[in-house]
């Protein structure tokens, strides 16, 4: 009994000397809200401008698609996914920040583009899925009433899409929050790279780790929680 006591005493020590040297000491949980400001700006800010250029790649291809135009544009968006799908993000990264910004001194924006366009590359392919999912009959009436095949596009087609999508791209979001954990390669203080340098200084690397994972774990729950609100929202708002 004693010695089953004296074990729970030497974990509950354990674990409140941890959790002092982890976050209390030197006001090390400050480097802890910092590194989860960095991830939640990259990952948002990331999201909306992966949104932005998939939207324009899948408008592109769809166009072509349809009407045999925009052959020239049509083939850089599809050396662009092809070349994105098929490299690693952290080699991107490098890339973005070594040899296309060299001289920047701002490694989140860089990290922000770098993460965009890789994200780009992959909401085209949900975008798309999303026109082809609107009713063709959608764009035989806008061009029926004179209306150009972009304006179409952009007009109708376009804002039925992102509804169609919205639950996807909410996913992106959380799959590009758990991504952001390789920034530190640019030096960038996020979560991943916060606890690495707390372990720099306790020489203990169990409790920063396991805290972050239950960060990660903690924020990626609170937007599960919205998305499935979300696609519930739609779904209800499609029946009625």
């Amino acid at each position: 009994m004693n010695a089953i006591i004296d074990f729970f005493k030497g974990v509950g020590d354990y674990l409140a000397t941890a959790f002092d040297k982890t976050f209390i000491r030197e006001a090390r949980y400050m480097m802890f809200l910092d590194g989860l400001k960095n991830t939640l700006i990259i990952a948002l800010c990331a999201t909306i401008l992966g949104v932005a250029i998939g939207a324009l790649i899948a408008m592109v291809k769809t166009v072509h698609k349809q009407s045999g135009k925009l052959k020239l544009l049509n083939a850089i968006c599809e050396a662009y996914t092809t070349i994105i799908r098929g490299t690693p993000v952290v080699v991107q990264l490098l890339i973005m920040y070594f040899i296309v910004f060299a001289n920047s001194t701002r490694p989140v924006l860089v990290g922000i583009i770098g993460f965009g366009i890789n994200s780009g590359a992959y909401v085209a392919e949900i975008m798309r899925a999303g026109i082809n999912a609107v009713d063709i009959g959608q764009t035989e009436a806008g061009r029926s009433l004179g209306l150009s095949h972009g304006v179409t596009m952009r007009s109708i087609v376009l804002p039925q899409a992102i509804k169609n999508v919205l639950p996807a791209i909410g996913n992106e979001f959380i799959s590009l929050l758990k991504e952001t954990s390789v920034i530190g390669f640019l030096g960038v203080i996020d979560l991943t790279k916060a606890a690495q340098r707390v372990i720099s200084r306790t020489a203990d690397p169990y409790f920063p780790y396991i805290a972050i994972a239950l960060v990660y774990l903690g924020v990626v729950c609170i937007l599960n929680y919205f998305v499935t609100k979300l696609e519930k929202r739609l779904a209800k708002s499609d029946r009625t």
